[in-house]
């Protein structure tokens, strides 16, 4: 038998450690918290409490860090954390890195033969299609900006023509104004005249 078949017989009879109270309060996470209180049943290790961590759950030396295949997994945050990749181990992207360094990593991981346990090609193609995506829908915002630009400025064009019309009626109506003003002076002048004319005979 070996050390990992061992170990995973030895994960089967091991418990769940989740920290205290984790099931009446919805707010707590089903993780584990070294209980500290006081009156603590399950740091005083009560019958029916839970299981407290202790070293002897521990898994054998030679095997610890390894996975079911018993690989050891290397964290790696760059394409230059590939090469501490050597036989008998696996990488493990971590979750900090962000889609773009992740497929720069895939792709030299796969030029190298090295494999990586958390991200496949399927990752790439997700990604590219969530790009393609976002690109689209980008192109659609712009072009709604656009329209609507568009729209504003055939407003403000209707606008300035309508103030224009207004503007030119109104100098028209003015100009009307003036020539009736003056044919009406002119009459008056001509009737003035003509009794100019009158008085200056009759005096005569």
């Amino acid at each position: 038998m070996s050390k990992i078949e061992i170990r995973n017989k030895m994960k089967k009879k091991k418990p769940t450690f989740v920290r205290q109270d984790a099931h009446k309060k919805k707010r707590l996470a089903q993780n584990w918290r070294k209980p500290r209180g006081i009156d603590s049943k399950l740091r005083l290790q009560l019958k029916g409490k839970g299981k407290i961590v202790k070293p002897g759950y521990k898994s054998p030396k030679e095997v610890r860090g390894m996975n079911r295949e018993g690989l050891l997994e290397v964290l790696i945050c760059n394409v230059q954390d590939l090469q501490k990749i050597k036989e008998g181990m696996i990488g493990i992207v971590s979750s900090t890195v962000g889609a773009r360094k992740k497929i720069e990593i895939l792709k030299e991981a796969k030029k190298a033969n090295i494999k990586l346990a958390n991200c496949d090609d399927k990752f790439i193609e997700k990604t590219e299609a969530a790009k393609k995506e976002k690109e689209e829908i980008k192109k659609k915002k712009e072009a709604k900006k656009a329209e609507k630009k568009k729209q504003a400025k055939a407003k403000e064009e209707e606008k300035k023509a309508a103030e224009e019309k207004k503007s030119e009626s109104s100098e028209k109506k003015e100009d009307k104004e003036v020539t009736k003003d003056e044919a009406e002076k002119k009459e008056k002048d001509k009737l003035l005249t003509k009794k100019g004319a009158l008085w200056k005979l009759k005096k005569r």
